[in-house]
């Protein structure tokens, strides 16, 4: 089985407000070195072995575009890691 974790973020452009309001309860709590905080999405997929890297790389950026990533707000990368058994 091949396990790749998929992450989705917004675009720098973007407004994220649920990230800007984290940001401002760090800061009331004190900590005041965090300088930014980023907010997205993750998501672990659970692929059945028998493709190559390049058909594999191409499933998955088709399901990011398709589905797990909007691409006018959002960016995403992803990790392709073999495991023995899926969890």
């Amino acid at each position: 089985m091949t396990l790749v974790k998929v992450y989705v973020t917004y675009k720098r452009s973007i407004l994220n407000p649920e990230a800007q309001a984290v940001h401002s309860a760090l800061t009331r709590l004190g900590y005041n070195d965090i300088n930014d905080v980023k907010l997205g999405k993750y998501f672990e997929l659970t692929v059945a072995d028998g493709k190559s890297k390049a058909d594999l790389d191409q499933e998955i950026n088709e399901i990011c575009d398709k589905l797990l990533a909007n691409y006018n707000m959002e960016n995403y990368h992803y990790e392709i890691a073999e495991t023995e058994a899926a969890q």
